[in-house]
């Protein structure tokens, strides 16, 4: 049975409210090691630490998505820092820029982005950012600070732009959108990060793989990323899972 880290989840969504306590359960006994379950507001934050804190495999991330960022009060800052201190905080994240609906605040969305950077700095934590449509801000303001310690999620870019977050010292992550019939990109640029700089993650409940798109995307989906990479990559379906989850590891430093 393949072990492996789902590095990106949502549990705190109600498409779970039904059965949480008995999926989770079950997923640590079917080979799922660890999940981090990824704050997206000051609410969804509160609810990955306390999903934390009730289960031993569950870790938190904590901070503002550029999306929900309006919504947000000011004084936030002191919050997210607060949880920074919880030793099942191990990234600050989700954070970044989405310019993908009309409407969006792009100075509103890069003071959230670069203030929650500059505690991720502070609390020597690593960052989950989240760029949709904005590759070019993202980069900018990434390329700024020198190198970065953290994962682009849900990677959706080029191999030129994957080769660009890699010398900036980042890691890399996937969703099921990679073995998806019309996912070239992502399949190129999966054949030029190397194994050491590749992370797993669902998204979940959303991004399911096939045979599974347009389902409710849980954690022991990832096989079936795992098996694409594996595939890209030329090696074992073992190969990839294990050094994912050291690469893992290595990032989130307070995990066990």
């Amino acid at each position: 049975m393949l072990t492996y880290i789902d590095s990106h989840a949502h549990y705190d969504d109600e498409q779970f409210d039904i059965d949480r306590d008995e999926l989770l359960d079950r997923l640590h006994e079917n080979g799922v090691r660890n999940i981090v379950n990824i704050g997206c507001s000051l609410e969804r934050s509160q609810f990955s630490v306390d999903l934390a804190e009730k289960y031993p495999f569950v870790y938190a991330a904590v901070g503002v998505h550029p999306e929900d960022a309006p919504d947000t009060p000011d004084g936030y800052l002191s919050k997210v820092e607060f949880w920074t201190a919880n030793p099942k905080v191990v990234a600050i994240g989700e954070i970044g820029l989405d310019y993908h609906y009309e409407g969006f605040d792009r100075e509103l969305q890069i003071r959230f982005f670069e203030e929650q950077l500059d505690l991720a700095e502070r609390s020597g934590l690593p960052v989950i950012i989240h760029s949709r449509d904005a590759t070019e801000d993202t980069m900018n303001i990434l390329r700024r600070r020198g190198r970065v310690k953290g994962v682009m999620h849900c990677f959706s870019g080029s191999a030129e732009t994957a080769r660009q977050v890699l010398e900036l010292g980042m890691n890399i992550s996937f969703t099921g959108v990679l073995t998806f019939k019309n996912a070239r990109k992502a399949v190129e640029a999966v054949k030029v990060i190397p194994l050491d700089r590749l992370m797993l993650e669902t998204d979940c409940p959303y991004m399911a793989p096939e045979p599974y798109r347009g389902k409710r995307c849980d954690s022991s989906m990832i096989t079936r990323v795992i098996d694409k990479i594996a595939e890209i990559k030329e090696v074992s379906p073992e190969t990839v899972a294990e050094t994912t989850m050291a690469n893992t590891l290595r990032l989130f430093e307070r995990m066990k």
